[in-house]
């Protein structure tokens, strides 16, 4: 009898690690599917309508910063504040285009008292890396991410395209997962992309990790499923 007692604790003993393992897993699974559930859906009574919200812009070299500058432009200032903005630590052109911004807002006697920073992340991949390299760096790129992202901890993530909006909003993502910080993530297609996604865009949308997800060519909308995410943005508002 003393043998049988000894030979179930250390069936049990052995797979107790297992048991854990697969309990954590469903429920992480179950969070994350919970959390798609609700992307998409208003915050209700979590977030009032005169609470500002921190928001984290995320800008691209090329078109990719002009296109959020004409964004930023008819956007509510006063609501979403304080203003974050990164761009990759190869792109000085895009900080400075979103401080001039800025400066003209502080001159504004409606916006004073507002509030910006501006920050660098490594970048993943290089124009021409080779992907050996490329794996390091891309870790490096992650951990720098994370990094910014505890600091900020945004509850609104603005972005159009750029690579490096990919680790963010991922990271993003998880922290809801962990509840860690619910951020409702805003993405609009790059105005270039008139028949098909951007990497960037076809990533965020087939993962459903963006909130809100804008096109801006109806080409490019009727090559995505109806009754998704995405969509037009109202040109009459």
């Amino acid at each position: 009898m003393g043998k049988n007692s000894r030979f179930c604790f250390s069936n049990l003993s052995s797979n107790l690690p297992i048991t854990c393992l697969i309990t954590f897993t469903t429920i992480f699974l179950l969070r994350v599917l919970n959390v798609i559930y609700r992307t998409g859906k208003p915050l209700g009574k979590r977030v009032s309508p005169q609470w500002p919200l921190s928001t984290l812009i995320v800008l691209g070299s090329g078109g990719h910063t002009a296109e959020m500058i004409n964004l930023l432009l008819v956007l509510r200032k006063e609501r979403f504040t304080p203003r974050f903005y990164i761009a990759a630590a190869t792109d000085n052109m895009s900080l400075q285009k979103a401080r001039v911004v800025e400066n003209s807002l502080a001159d504004s006697s409606e916006t004073k008292g507002l509030s910006a920073e501006f920050m660098q992340i490594y970048r993943s991949r290089e124009v021409g890396q080779s992907y050996v390299t490329s794996v390091w760096t891309t870790l490096v790129a992650i951990a720098h991410a994370l990094w910014l992202m505890i600091k900020i901890r945004p509850q609104v993530v603005l972005c159009n395209g750029p690579g490096t909006c990919i680790p963010l909003c991922v990271i993003a993502f998880f922290f809801k997962v962990v509840g860690i910080r619910w951020s409702s993530i805003f993405y609009v297609e790059s105005i270039a992309r008139v028949k098909r996604l951007s990497l960037s865009g076809l990533l965020l949308y087939k993962l459903r990790i963006a909130d809100q997800f804008f096109v801006q060519w109806p080409a490019t909308a009727e090559t995505i499923p109806s009754g998704s995410l995405c969509r037009l943005p109202d040109v009459d508002n």
